[in-house]
């Protein structure tokens, strides 16, 4: 599986600097527990915990009696209303080998015998809450605090999903889980408080934390509970059965009486019966993080069974028979150090914001999408500000918000354009995403230049000074135009000999017959790319089946939505007159190849394509018959050839064409014992559908 190397820890010399981290990480805890914003983000305090750490354990005289090693939840309020049991924290892994070292201490533990059964479940960013069921109505909520006493948020009862005013049975019970807010939660919770004069979160867990500790505000905010442990010993409940339940049959009883679960989710908890199926069970969650409505930063592995628990015992701080392990860090906190506005190809104008660079998921960020100037008012956003950036997966870094808190009086004020930054027209403020008046217009050498590119319609030959030459000239108004072109025409242009135009038109005629995807790769519809433009023409076979698609059928193309699938309307409806052009040009409007997908309820059947159903992952440089191929020419090859293509290697990846310089997707397929093939050998399996 894909490890993350072992967080670096912070150096720390001598008892000073010992000291002074001891001091700092309580501040930040004290920040982050207490008021939800801290200037640390949580990348950072694993570094400095893991200094205090390691110091601690060469110098075991010199530790501090409060140092947050020592203590749960250290620096923040307690509150005061005790637990009956602490509420503990959990220990964190950082790589698979952090993991099997931890599961070897386990396994001590247990006499020298294996564990009997693991269980893993999402490590949820939230707020850690207690919930209290007296005879099956919910009667208190109480925080974490320090794992001794809490803050009672009962106030909150009927706020959270997942936690009913009563339970299915007449139980009495203590549930333990994670409170959060969904993505469309928190922006309900974000508009609501800046429709009251506040300034909006900086990210999710800090709209948590915030709204839970806060009182008589004169609007409500929903969140999510998510249930992920109960107080089983007799003395706590009214069912004493439950004390006997592994963990993953406890966490379906809990579900049973109508608390939320992560059960029936993609990343429910799951049991395993070893730990190669527990680091499996890892791998699968991590794939799935960035598609999820919540945020997790971690999964969590415990021994499913109340005797393995029993005989592990529990810490002062953490229980021995669980831990964390913890995912790249998906949001980071860094400087806003300016903001630039530029126009994409169909005139929409975007703020884009310039970043101190930080590292977010083992990538450096220095920009990040603001959306619109509409978000940037909503998020209260300044220069200067200390902002949380977001980034997962191959999602496109954003700025959740600004540590408001945290300013120093010399932020300054973003300023907006008055008019087009790229031609200086006016601006249709209408919406909340600005556009330039003359609309694509505007970008009309950007828009052609990317409509003639190699992953669309590949004309070589039609460089940007050629574009603007026949745009200026008033040759071309969109690409369609290019397919209407003469010789006359062009030998009318500078610099355009008899040669180079015959071989231009040659071209031109060539890209006639691209597929399907291809054109409307080129059209640049908002919210579609390389990839989605393929999954698009492979649902639907043809232009005009696109063109009488509504949102509704759109959604049912892998990974489109409920939001991108009217804008996806909208805008091929606007490109009607284009696509018309395109018609009467002669160009290929169909996939090569199309085979009507089955009806949802039909079952699935072989089509006799050599990678039917099979993830492919291709990776390193092509050679052979495929040398010319670029990535979008692979991607089509292996859709044509039944399958689909991967950008990442998988228990569930079929196949790995691995070209010159394959690097670690080679090795994880190696690990993983699926089959790798070179390209030449790729070529001659699907030698009928190469063109």
């Amino acid at each position: 599986m894909t490890t993350i190397p072992t967080a670096p820890a912070d150096l720390l010399a001598d008892e000073s600097a010992y000291l002074d981290a001891v001091a700092r990480a309580r501040q930040a805890a004290d920040a982050y527990y207490g008021s939800g914003e801290s200037s640390m983000d949580d990348d950072t305090y694993d570094r400095l915990l893991r200094g205090i750490t390691a110091f601690e354990v060469e110098h075991p005289d010199l530790v501090a009696a409060d140092s947050p090693t020592r203590e749960v939840a250290a620096g923040v309020t307690s509150g005061d209303v005790e637990h009956a049991v602490r509420m503990l924290s959990l220990g964190n892994v950082f790589s698979e080998e952090d993991l099997r070292d931890w599961a070897a201490s386990l396994e001590r533990r247990l006499g020298g015998r294996p564990v009997a059964a693991w269980v893993v479940e999402p490590k949820l960013d939230g707020v850690a809450l207690a919930a209290r069921y007296r005879d099956g109505r919910l009667v208190q909520l109480v925080t974490r605090g320090d794992g001794s006493t809490g803050e009672d948020v009962s106030h909150v009862i009927g706020d959270l999903v997942g936690l009913p005013r009563e339970l299915a049975e007449p139980v009495t019970i203590e549930v333990r889980g994670e409170v959060l807010m969904t993505e469309e939660q928190f922006a309900a919770a974000n508009e609501a408080r800046a429709a009251h004069g506040g300034a909006v979160f900086a990210n999710r867990r800090n709209a948590s934390s915030g709204s839970l500790r806060a009182k008589d505000r004169p609007y409500r905010v929903q969140q999510t509970f998510f249930a992920y442990d109960a107080l089983t010993d007799p003395a706590h409940t009214s069912d004493p059965g439950l004390a006997e339940l592994p963990h993953s049959e406890l966490i379906a009883r809990l579900a049973d009486l109508g608390l939320g679960t992560t059960l029936g989710t993609p990343v429910g908890t799951l049991a395993c019966a070893d730990l190669e199926a527990v680091l499996a069970r890892i791998e699968a969650i991590g794939t799935m993080r960035p598609d999820l409505a919540y945020e997790l930063d971690g999964a969590v592995v415990k021994a499913d069974l109340p005797a393995d628990r029993a005989e592990a015992g529990t810490g002062s701080r953490v229980p021995h028979w669980a831990t964390a392990y913890k995912y790249p860090a998906a949001q980071k906190i860094t400087t806003l150090l300016g903001v630039e506005w530029s126009v994409g190809r169909t005139g929409v104008i975007a703020p884009r914001a310039v970043l101190e660079p930080v590292e977010v998921g083992g990538t450096t960020i220095t920009y990040a999408t603001l959306h619109n100037p509409a978000d940037i008012r909503r998020r209260d956003l300044m220069i200067g500000d200390q902002v949380t950036v977001y980034r997962a997966g191959e999602v496109i870094p954003r700025v959740e918000g600004a540590m408001t808190t945290l300013r120093t009086g010399a932020e300054q004020v973003i300023e907006f354009p008055e008019a087009c930054p790229r031609c200086g027209a006016a601006i249709d403020r209408s919406q909340e995403r600005w556009r330039c008046e003359r609309g694509r217009a505007c970008g009309q050498v950007e828009a052609i230049r990317y409509a003639v590119a190699r992953d669309c319609l590949d004309i070589e030959g039609l460089g940007e000074k050629l574009v603007v030459q026949l745009v200026e000239k008033g040759m071309i108004e969109d690409f369609a135009d290019l397919f209407s072109l003469t010789r006359e025409q062009l030998l009318d242009l500078d610099r355009m000999g008899e040669v180079s135009a015959d071989k231009l038109l040659a071209a031109i005629g060539d890209a006639r017959s691209r597929p399907l995807n291809r054109v409307f790769c080129a059209l640049g519809v908002l919210g579609t790319g390389r990839s989605m433009s393929l999954r698009i023409a492979g649902y639907f076979g043809s232009m005009d089946a696109i063109q009488a698609a509504d949102a509704v059928a759109l959604e049912r193309v892998d990974g489109i939505g409920g939001e991108k699938a009217p804008v996806i309307v909208a805008e091929v409806a606007e490109l009607a007159p284009v696509i018309a052009k395109l018609k009467a040009a002669g160009v290929n409007l169909e996939q090569p190849g199309w085979v009507p997908l089955p009806a949802p309820d039909a079952e699935p059947e072989e089509s006799g394509l050599p990678l039917h159903g099979m993830a492919v992952v291709v990776t390193g440089g092509m050679t052979g018959p495929l040398a010319e191929h670029s990535r979008t020419q692979m991607n089509e090859l292996i859709a044509r050839a039944g399958g689909k293509a991967s950008s990442s290697v998988s228990k569930r990846t079929g196949l790995v064409v691995a070209g010159e310089k394959a690097g670690s997707k080679l090795d994880k397929a190696n690990d993983l014992g699926i089959e790798v093939i070179t390209p030449e050998q790729f070529a001659e399996r699907l030698a009928e559908f190469l063109e």
